[in-house]
């Protein structure tokens, strides 16, 4: 299912840290619900839910064997957040860089290290 086509986007999907646990466990192997509720302190009905989400977001996909529905990960939808993510990571590419150098300067006098709500100053 493609992103723009699917009922909940990703970002929303992954919002929840219930459903982000789901998404690691079913990471690892694909599973009935009833054994993925048994991982959770809450109703099956509450986690089929949160699968429901997921899979509207095409982050799972659920298949029938005989009376069981199986869930696996489904990861290509989570590119677009991983895109998202990397346009931002110059931000704190720039942050380590100006880190490093100050860590490596022999004696500072004035530290400033600014981010977009923080700033950071010591004079000695």
């Amino acid at each position: 299912m493609e992103a723009s086509s699917a009922k909940h986007d990703v970002f929303q999907a992954i919002a929840d840290p219930t459903r982000r646990r789901l998404l690691k466990l079913l990471s690892q192997q694909e599973m009935p619900v009833k054994d993925i509720s048994n991982q959770f302190p809450i109703s099956r009905t509450a986690v089929s839910k949160h699968l429901r989400v997921l899979a509207d977001a095409g982050l799972v996909k659920e298949r029938k064997v005989g009376r069981e529905t199986r869930y696996k990960l489904e990861p290509e939808p989570l590119y677009e957040l991983k895109d998202w993510l990397q346009y931002f990571e110059i931000f704190w590419e720039n942050k380590l860089s100006a880190l490093k150098r100050l860590v490596e300067t022999d004696e500072p006098d004035h530290i400033h290290i600014s981010g977009p709500t923080k700033v950071i100053e010591t004079e000695e």
